[in-house]
């Protein structure tokens, strides 16, 4: 089935909670009269590969996106990751485990292409692929010793142009030599065993000392595939990020 088609198999869940740690309330943040995680919703539900649900411990956020017509699961506020919310809503969902794949939206994404939603799921129909994920290219010598962003080491398939493996993920300018480093988008896509086993590991020495989770999933043995899309969506997690949201998408209509 293509990517793009809708597929009861396939959900797409936006892990949010109100106690972000350097922008309070972020969820409902407001952009232009609408609250920052329907922004998000919106452009999830237009990607139209399947069912989208917004999982939250915070009885304000539920309200808010099912008062827009969402839908959405209440999770424990006390888990301790996104990730972790994701596999409890998709648990509570569909305990006869009808769904295959599973997308992990970021809530803090307002610019998100939906095409870059759907793009996600397509290295999970290659053989042997545990997750997805997405990569930009850029030549920015500032992004590329920037440590906020992630870079991703790819091993890109000479057969499948825009796809590829991740090989490592890292805060450091990587890999050395010529060409674009890879600004990775912290966008995933699992299978539904992958996201159980992901969930289910313990954090990792690598993961604790880049503080970034996926590297828990290449240190146990889990396969990532890699997809390309041109451009990074915007993340807010300062108010200054919050701000220029508000720009980027002034003069677009209104959700």
């Amino acid at each position: 089935m293509s990517a793009t088609a809708a597929d009861p198999a396939t959900v797409v869940v936006i892990p949010v909670r109100m106690r972000a740690t350097r922008l309070p309330g972020k969820p409902l943040a407001d952009i232009h009269g609408t609250p920052m995680v329907l922004h998000v919703w919106r452009r999830a539900v237009a990607a139209g590969v399947g069912p989208v649900y917004v999982a939250s411990g915070d009885a304000e956020i539920l309200e808010v996106v099912e008062r827009a017509g969402g839908r959405t699961v209440p999770t424990d506020p006390d888990l301790p990751s996104g990730t972790d919310r994701v596999r409890a809503a998709v648990a509570a969902l569909d305990p006869q485990r009808r769904i295959r794949r599973v997308v992990n939206l970021q809530g803090d994404l307002p610019t998100i292409d939906p095409a870059a939603v759907a793009r996600v799921l397509e290295p999970l129909a290659l053989p042997g692929t545990d997750m997805a994920t997405l990569v930009a290219p850029t030549h920015d010598p500032f992004e590329r010793e920037d440590p906020h962003v992630v870079k991703a080491v790819v091993a890109f398939d000479p057969a499948r142009p825009g796809f590829g493996r991740a090989l490592y993920f890292t805060r450091a300018p990587a890999p050395w030599g010529e060409g674009p480093v890879w600004h990775h988008i912290g966008i995933y896509a699992f299978t539904r065993d992958a996201l159980e086993r992901f969930a289910a590991l313990p954090p990792s020495p690598l993961e604790r000392r880049e503080r970034l989770e996926q590297l828990r999933a290449l240190e146990h043995g889990l396969t990532i595939g890699v997809a390309t899309v041109d451009s990074v969506p915007f993340g807010v997690d300062t108010p200054e990020d919050l701000r220029r949201a508000r720009e980027l998408l002034e003069g677009e209509p209104r959700p």
